[in-house]
């Protein structure tokens, strides 16, 4: 074999048995793996298939993938890391597995990176529960009736609010943050071909990678994304 060779596992996911059944979503995962490889590489059968829904916290399929990379020294293939960056369960799995992997989305990732994107997961999901609440006692000052009001209940203190509109601040800060992180490393590396600000943000731009917010890529974007990750 060619020192050059490179061997993988691969591994995607699919949100419900549906979705499982149908193949929905799987298509378009199996096409970025094979877009991925290299002539020369050597993908492993099967593609370890994860069908899952929102109530599941194990992974027996990553974990049967996990294993037999062990088995053979090969790199784990992930589909989609970009889908699965949200599930700080995942992520911490795969950071402490010990085996190499890469992601067809985002192949700059790293242990380093996925373990930073399983805290920043973690601390959003606490986040976002808090700016929920915090929505509901805002909207409880302001005299709105949610759920029905029952006789001689009190309405929360505007101190209440202001904690919970802190609370959204917060929560809106992470989320741009772990935006920041998902692009870090492209932006890195066009940084240092020795492109300028306003042409990384046109190549992020054409290769349709999303904002934060949503919007167009320009130089000040990017910026921001080094200032929140230097």
């Amino acid at each position: 074999m060619s020192p050059q060779t490179r061997t993988f596992i691969a591994y995607a996911r699919v949100s419900t048995d549906r979705q499982g059944r149908s193949g929905l979503g799987l298509e378009a995962q199996e096409a970025a793996i094979r877009a991925f490889l290299q002539p020369g590489d050597r993908l492993l059968a099967p593609v370890f298939v994860e069908v899952e829904s929102g109530r599941r916290t194990d992974r027996p399929e990553l974990a049967k993938a996990l294993e037999r990379c062990r088995a053979t020294g090969a790199t784990l293939l992930l589909a989609k890391l970009d889908r699965l960056s949200r599930d700080a369960h995942f992520l911490l799995g795969l950071a402490k597995a010990g085996v190499e992997f890469v992601a067809a989305d985002m192949p700059h990732a790293n242990r380093l990176t996925v373990g930073i994107m399983a805290l920043v997961a973690e601390e959003e999901a606490r986040m976002i529960s808090a700016r929920t609440k915090a929505a509901l006692v805002a909207a409880k000052v302001r005299g709105q009736t949610l759920g029905g009001r029952r006789p001689g209940q009190r309405l929360p203190s505007a101190e209440a609010a202001q904690r919970g509109s802190r609370a959204g601040a917060e929560a809106n800060r992470m989320a741009a943050n772990r935006s920041a992180l998902r692009v870090a490393h492209k932006i890195e590396e066009l940084r240092g071909q020795g492109h300028s600000l306003e042409r990384v943000a046109a190549a992020l731009q054409a290769e349709g990678v999303p904002t934060a917010r949503g919007g167009a890529w320009t130089a000040t974007a990017v910026q921001r994304v080094l200032r929140r990750v230097g």
